[in-house]
């Protein structure tokens, strides 16, 4: 069970309970009588962004009428005897030893090879690592690398992943805080035929965004595949959940954001586009390729294609774009690896903070504001009162209890006068129980006169969930959040090494039911197990929830204590003095 699954059975449990104790103490009144669509297996080129309205019929990726255009095939093996001529003689083997090339900036550490312009390490000095020592690394496989170029011209595959480029500067880029931007220039020519190819990568120091541009001579009319490598490698504690994690994800023109796991390609897919970006994400970073935003630039990218892989011991993909070269064979895109930071993908635009998308579909519009909102406030506390995030969450689950107080006050007065009524209702039930018409006709006077809701009082103890549900997708999704330790707590981010939050969170549930049931007359056997099987269940669930989230809930909980006691107290006054009055009903509420 994922841990999505967990939270949503947590909730369920506990708004059963709340739900059920309400209904059943006192008992309710008695009842009235009674695709996935089919994948392109070939990849086009990308079609026209804008298409006519009076076509709007025929699927934008349609394959163009086109018969020259080259359809995508398999990509060549360099030992295979039948290798297509043009591949042979455009991209021959490399002779020379393979030189590395880097680019130090203040936010991100590249390094790219001469063969195939390719990047074969891309670390983030602002991230540490927890699965080897050093900075965050992305590239999952070196020897497959990032924006690798291939070329499908005529029905050949023209691989140029292992041609050797020249460099300018040959040494690399060294980038400072607040200057200039640089370039790095890769450039293959053919010894013999007249076919060259160039790739420039624009670098600023304070972005995270490098903008790349191109151009191809002496070949036509052909489309270009640019990887984005093996997934994003692991910097996380628990492999397993972070291979879950892996997926590549697609924003289409028309269709949106969407999204698959890397785990679930298991033969060569494809999809067309036009997609405003295409990336490749792991629980906390991405690597992506996104539409220029230069004047006259490619903005849409025309499919991607992704090959099953095996990296380590985990399943992957290797997953590559499509895009069609522009007048004078040339190209231009964005390029971004960096961290999922909701302000740093918003800016780039068409929704790229949705790369990791909050929540479940069909309630992203209603989490996204809160998670928005306790982001906010909790990075605002830990930067405003210079204490730990442990300590925020703690602040932050007794603020949230005292912000509720009179809501969970007016939800519990509200179940004393339900109590208060329980000895009518059950009059009535006894009195009436051959007359069926006559009961509903009497509970329905006994409801009106003493203002009887069996769900009065609790509708406003269930405002709390919404806050709980977008903590669990703070700590899923934030990384501000990622790796922050508390007391014994290695990473409020993940589940609790020594399980001693759960417990304690158990504990905390179990003493709010005692608490509550304990002034209550009678308790039948199922709400007594529940008292006891509740706790125990909570335990096992939230065992694998992030501890940040296990820490809140069990900081509203303790802070919820007090009140329950006193309501309880209150709950055996009423017992005590027996039902009351319609006037005096009428007056208490």
């Amino acid at each position: 069970m994922n841990t999505e699954a967990r939270l949503v059975l947590a909730i369920v449990l506990m708004i059963l309970v709340l739900v059920g104790t309400n209904i059943l103490f006192p008992p309710a009144p008695p009842p009235e009588d009674p695709d996935e669509a089919p994948t392109p297996e070939e990849v086009v080129a990308e079609p026209d962004p804008d298409p006519d309205p009076e076509e709007e019929a025929v699927p934008p990726a349609e394959p163009p009428a086109d018969p020259e255009l080259p359809e995508l095939e398999p990509p060549a093996d360099p030992a295979d005897p039948e290798l297509a001529v043009a591949e042979e003689d455009l991209a021959p083997e490399p002779t020379a030893e393979e030189r590395i090339i880097p680019v130090e900036g203040p936010l991100y550490s590249f390094q790219f090879s001469d063969r195939g312009a390719r990047v074969t390490s891309v670390e983030l000095p602002g991230f540490r690592s927890f699965t080897r020592p050093g900075p965050v690394q992305l590239v999952a496989d070196p020897e497959v690398g990032i924006l690798g170029t291939r070329l499908v011209v005529e029905g050949d595959t023209v691989d140029l992943r292992r041609a050797t480029f020249q460099v300018e500067p040959e040494g690399g880029l060294e980038l400072q805080a607040g200057g200039g931007e640089q370039t790095l220039t890769f450039t293959y020519q053919h010894p013999t035929e007249p076919f060259s190819f160039g790739v420039r990568y624009h670098f600023d120091p304070d972005s995270y965004v490098v903008r790349v541009d191109g151009q191809v001579s002496g070949m036509s009319r052909a489309l270009l595949l640019t990887d984005l490598g093996r997934g994003v490698a692991f910097n996380e504690v628990d492999l397993a959940a972070e291979a879950r994690e892996l997926e590549y994800v697609v924003n289409h023109l028309q269709e949106g954001v969407d999204n698959r796991s890397l785990e679930d390609v298991e033969t060569r897919t494809t999809a067309d586009g036009p997609f405003h970006w295409t990336a490749v994400k792991s629980r906390y970073f991405v690597v992506a390729a996104l539409g220029s935003q230069e004047p006259g630039g490619t903005e849409y990218f025309g499919g991607i294609v992704a090959d099953p892989a095996q990296f380590e011991e985990w399943a992957t993909a290797d997953v590559a774009v499509t895009q069609s070269l522009g007048s004078g064979g040339t190209f231009d895109y964005r390029f971004f690896a960096g961290p999922q930071d909701f302000q740093i993908l918003s800016a780039l635009g068409h929704d790229f903070q949705e790369v990791n998308p909050v929540g479940w579909g069909f309630i992203r519009p209603i989490l996204r504001p809160f998670v928005g909102v306790i982001t906010w406030v909790l990075v605002f506390l830990h930067e405003n009162l210079g204490v730990g995030y442990g300590w925020v969450l703690i602040i932050f689950g007794v603020s949230m209890r005292v912000l509720l107080f009179p809501l969970n006050h007016k939800a519990m007065r509200a179940q004393l006068r339900n109590l208060a009524v329980q000895p009518l209702l059950k009059e009535i039930q006894t009195k009436y129980k051959d007359e069926p018409e006559r009961m509903q006709k009497e509970l329905m006077k006994l409801y009106k006169e003493h203002g009887f809701n069996p769900l009065a009082g609790c509708w406003p103890m269930l405002l709390p969930w919404p806050v709980l549900i977008a903590l669990f997708f703070v700590f899923q999704n934030t990384i501000e959040l990622r790796g922050v330790p508390f007391a014994w707590l290695p990473d409020l981010a993940t589940r609790d090494p020594l399980f001693i939050l759960p417990v304690l969170l158990g504990i905390s549930m179990f003493l709010m039911q005692w608490i509550s049931f304990r002034t209550m007359e009678e308790i039948n056997p199922q709400m007594k197990m529940m008292m006891w099987l509740l706790p125990i269940f909570m335990v096992v669930i939230f065992s694998n929830l992030p501890s940040g989230l296990n820490l809140y809930y069990l900081t509203a909980n303790l802070a919820t204590l007090p009140q329950s006691w006193w309501i309880a107290n209150e709950r055996r006054k009423v017992q005590a003095k027996g039902p009351p009055t319609a006037v005096e009903a009428k007056a208490e509420a």
